[in-house]
């Protein structure tokens, strides 16, 4: 009887850690987008606004923070409409066939959509938005680029 429980016990335990190994690979695998950055914000706020990593939601292999519930509950019940594109990386890069992420701070929305850049710096990451905006027929072009390199992934 001893014996029973004892390998009961082992195998409970050798289960408990196998779901815990698998979690945590799992969790490994997960990227955080923006930076942790909520994709609602730029929407609704117009403006980056860091996430709270309380309020999350997972979404096509990839992790997403939020202000605010309700900002949660809005990217969940269209998350194609709120996502960046290009997965969260830099539009610019991605026209060039490169992925680097994207900074929270480098955005603009064309056409309905969130677009990042990579720059690393606040004051060039606003030169690529405002080129972005000043010349969208351009920026059209680079996203058209970025979508083709995009969908070889």
């Amino acid at each position: 009887m001893k014996r029973a429980i004892g390998f009961r016990a082992t195998l409970a335990v050798a289960v408990c850690a196998l779901f815990t190994f698998a979690s945590t690979a799992l969790a490994q695998n997960i990227r955080v987008v923006l930076k942790g950055y909520d994709p609602v914000a730029y929407f609704t706020d117009g403006k980056p606004v860091k996430g709270d990593t309380g309020i999350s939601y997972d979404w096509d292999d990839q992790r997403f923070y939020f202000a605010s519930a309700k900002h949660r509950e809005m990217f969940a019940a269209d998350p194609e409409r709120y996502a960046p594109q290009f997965g969260g990386y830099c539009t610019g890069s991605m026209s060039r066939g490169v992925r680097n992420e994207g900074h929270p701070e480098g955005w603009v929305i064309a056409d309905g959509k969130l677009f990042v850049f990579g720059a690393k710096d606040s004051e060039a990451a606003q030169q690529h938005k405002a080129n972005a905006e000043k010349d969208l027929a351009a920026f059209r072009v680079k996203v058209a680029q970025a979508a083709q390199n995009w969908n070889k992934k």
